[in-house]
């Protein structure tokens, strides 16, 4: 499995979301390797979202990395979990796309180690979740995705995406109503 390439990542941030469905999340790690195909994002557009983290072009430590590159990872603990994102869009235009839940494809058993669940379908179908099981942490911050050991590669085509609004947001005015959550109708990984 390659990395895709860096160019993959020059589009538009909705684009993008879309385009993330059905690629594999890979890590390797000196335990092993974990692989996950993406089947559900989310897509927050920056400063004009009041859902972003980036919203009225706030700059913080925690933010920062959004504001660079496309194509590197962008992590964050909400709670007691480190979320990731595909930061998206050009220089300070500060775009990203979470991954909100994956269908495992290698390493099992390696993910069920670090999560014990009892149901399969329980094991990466939330953005929390599928961080632990694949071993992503905060130190994964800044990392480009088109380079080992943590990268995205060609995957599958869905064969049909659905789109709706974004969970979790309650407390962002219009915004959660946006239409901006995108996955793979019928997988049974999706979050919900």
């Amino acid at each position: 499995m390659d990395p895709l390439d860096e160019k993959f990542y020059q589009m538009p941030t909705l684009e993008l979301a879309k385009a993330l469905l059905g690629c594999l999340l890979v890590k390797e790690a000196e335990e092993g390797i974990t692989s996950g195909y993406i089947v559900e994002t989310e897509a927050y557009m920056g400063p004009h979202d009041r859902a972003a983290h980036s919203f009225n072009n706030r700059r913080t430590k925690r933010t920062e990395i959004m504001y660079g590159k496309a194509g590197h990872v962008y992590t964050y603990t909400m709670h007691t979990h480190c979320l990731i994102n595909v930061v998206s869009a050009g220089i300070d235009e500060p775009h990203a796309v979470l991954i909100r839940a994956l269908e495992p494809h290698t390493g099992i058993d390696l993910m069920n180690m670090r999560r014990h669940v009892d149901k399969m379908k329980n094991l990466t179908n939330g953005p929390g979740k599928l961080t632990k099981a694949m071993g992503i942490t905060m130190e994964d911050y800044g990392h480009p995705l088109f380079e080992r050991p943590l990268y995205i590669a060609p995957g599958i085509i869905p064969e049909e995406i659905t789109e709706g609004k974004r969970i979790g947001i309650d407390n962002t005015g219009e915004a959660r109503d946006y239409p901006w959550r995108f996955w793979i109708k019928d997988n049974p990984f999706v979050s919900r």
